[in-house]
């Protein structure tokens, strides 16, 4: 069980990293349902957060990964180092001068301000610039100083909304000083002056690392890593469609900023589901690097997934039983209610999400990261078409069960492809059983009225759910116990 206690531990710490900037993120969505004018605005920060990560995917260009594998692949780490770096900063830097010379023209196409267009371009390449120093943390197995820096800079964003949005309105009057900072009806700015402050802090705190870059670029290193990252990119921007493009393709079909607003903040307690998946992601993908060659490495990755599955499929359970609990905290706002129906989608599809991460690692391990990219394509391809069909028809709903569709899709296409080219002994009775499981109980506790009206039922489907797999684990759980 060394193996498992290992993952674990590092899942946790990573997870320490990511989970509670997350949860401290979700006070911003109250926020800006309490302190946004109206609907509309909450439509049109979501709509351009939407392309802060679209271009975010673009300008990293699956860098990120491409350096775990070659870091851990025998080649010289300090050139994989200084390459990344040197690359991502080039391609970063001349990002920032074409889009700077071309804001208003970016501006105009958009129908934003070009303040805000400015605050998203600075915002996006100073998160470029910090992707491979947290990377080399992560390699390096520095979790405390990787943790640390995250979650400083989200607490600094929002501790700086909350200034800017709560306390600087009523100050405003009190000095020279807060009336010269205050601007009327500026909440949008602030929200993207936030952002960016905190980016600017995580950069000036990994800058040592780019001190001590040997600034050596290996050419023949360079090709291989772009060979290598190159469908990563394609999978990436395809996975920024799929996750996140919904609420662009909302509005260019029509659908108003305040149902956008409405659809984005509900979106969010769906949101917890992303906290798990995006927790063990992050110690799963260099476990699964270090680990390739053991000679079980199979039995063990088809182990770790149903274990994934096991908690995944119980904690989507629990946050569709109590939606209507959390809603209380994170859209206080009974206006953004009607948008609740999505939550169990959204859920599911991010659940859907984890387990593709787990089958995924077959063709990551064989270097065949393009038919990952092929399998992202199929479902962006998925979700453009039915968010083209469905919007007219139902709406944001519409796009909620696109997002379901395709993250269902991609998930059995990376099995079967993945069972015929890196074949891994699944339980796939037992995984079935329990997604199954808990997908119907979910269905059956929100949208039957009468079970989500109590919380009767949904207490028995999670009693009920436990139950069964205490029942089927039985035997791996005491010897757990036994050797702890």
């Amino acid at each position: 069980m060394s193996l498992y206690k290992k993952l674990f531990k590092q899942t946790a710490i990573y997870g320490l990293a990511t989970v509670i900037p997350r949860l401290l993120s979700f006070v911003l969505n109250p926020l800006y349902v309490y302190y946004l004018p109206n609907k509309s605005q909450m439509g049109e920060v979501s709509i351009i957060f939407s392309y802060l990560i679209f271009f975010n995917v673009i300008l990293s260009y699956g860098m990120e990964t491409t350096f775990f594998r070659f870091y851990n692949n025998g080649a010289n780490k300090k050139s994989v180092i200084s390459t990344a770096m040197i690359s991502l900063l080039s391609s970063t830097t001349l990002f920032l001068f074409i889009t700077l010379f071309l804001k208003d023209n970016i501006a105009n196409w958009t129908g934003f301000k070009v303040d805000y267009i400015v605050y998203a371009i600075l915002i996006l390449a100073l998160d470029a610039f910090v992707i491979i120093p947290f990377s080399k943390l992560r390699a390096e197995n520095r979790p405390m100083k990787y943790a640390f820096i995250k979650i400083m800079s989200v607490a600094i964003n929002l501790l700086l909304n909350i200034f800017f949005l709560v306390v600087l309105p009523k100050l405003e009057s009190s000095s020279s000083l807060m009336n010269s900072i205050y601007i009327a009806d500026f909440q949008i700015g602030y929200i993207f002056i936030s952002n960016l402050i905190a980016s600017l802090f995580t950069l000036l705190i990994l800058l040592p690392i780019y001190f001590k870059l040997n600034w050596q670029f290996d050419v023949t290193l360079w090709k291989k890593m772009i060979r290598y990252g190159s469908p990563i990119l394609i999978a990436g921007i395809a996975f920024a469609i799929n996750e996140h493009f919904d609420k662009i393709l909302l509005e260019w079909k029509g659908t108003s900023l305040s149902d956008i607003g409405a659809y984005s903040a509900c979106y969010k307690i769906g949101m917890f589901m992303v906290l798990f998946r995006t927790a063990y992601t992050l110690g799963i993908e260099p476990f699964f690097f270090s680990h390739a060659k053991n000679e079980n490495a199979p039995q063990t990755y088809a182990e770790i997934t149903k274990y994934f599955v096991i908690f995944g499929s119980f904690i989507s359970l629990g946050i569709i039983v109590f939606a209507d609990i959390l809603k209380l905290a994170i859209v206080p706002n009974p206006i953004y209610w009607d948008a609740m129906i999505i939550v169990p989608l959204i859920v599911i599809a991010n659940f859907f999400l984890g387990i593709y991460t787990n089958l995924s690692v077959w063709y990551k391990l064989i270097d065949k990261t393009k038919i990952g990219a092929y399998i992202s394509i199929v479902g962006a391809i998925v979700t453009l078409l039915l968010n083209f069909f469905l919007i007219p028809v139902l709406g944001y709903v519409g796009s909620a069960i696109a997002t379901i569709f395709a993250y269902g899709i991609m998930m059995l296409i990376s099995y079967f492809l993945g069972q015929k080219k890196y074949p891994i002994p699944y339980d796939k009775k037992r995984i079935s059983l329990y997604l199954g499981l808990s997908i119907v109980l979910g269905g059956l506790s929100f949208y039957v009225p009468i079970f989500r009206s109590t919380y009767i039922f949904g207490i028995l489907s999670l009693l009920i759910f436990s139950y069964f797999v205490y029942r089927n684990e039985k035997q791996l759980f005491l010897t757990i116990i036994k050797r702890n």
